[in-house]
C-alpha cells in the first residue's frame, strides 16, 4: 500500500459526516495535543481496531480480540 495515512483533505471530508459534536471534540482534542487532525483521526480509529497501535503503520487489526462463533 502506497501511503498509509489519512490525507489532510480527506480528513475534511470524513469530519463533514460526523456530527457537529464529534468535530468539535476532534478539533479540540488535535489543538490541545498540537497533532494535524489527520494524526487524530488515524489515531482514533487505529486505537479502536488495535488498542496498542497510535497509527495506521502499527495497526494489526482484530490480532487481540476473540470471537465465539453462536451455536445454531
Amino acid at each position: 500500500m502506497k501511503d498509509q495515512h489519512i490525507t489532510p483533505e480527506n480528513a475534511q471530508l470524513i469530519l463533514s459526516t460526523l456530527p457537529e459534536k464529534i468535530q468539535l471534540a476532534l478539533r479540540t482534542y488535535a489543538l490541545e495535543i498540537d497533532f494535524p487532525i489527520e494524526a487524530v483521526l488515524e489515531m482514533a480509529i487505529a486505537g479502536f481496531l488495535d488498542q496498542d497501535s497510535m497509527n495506521f503503520d502499527d495497526c494489526k487489526p482484530l490480532s487481540g480480540m476473540t470471537f465465539m462463533k453462536k451455536a445454531s
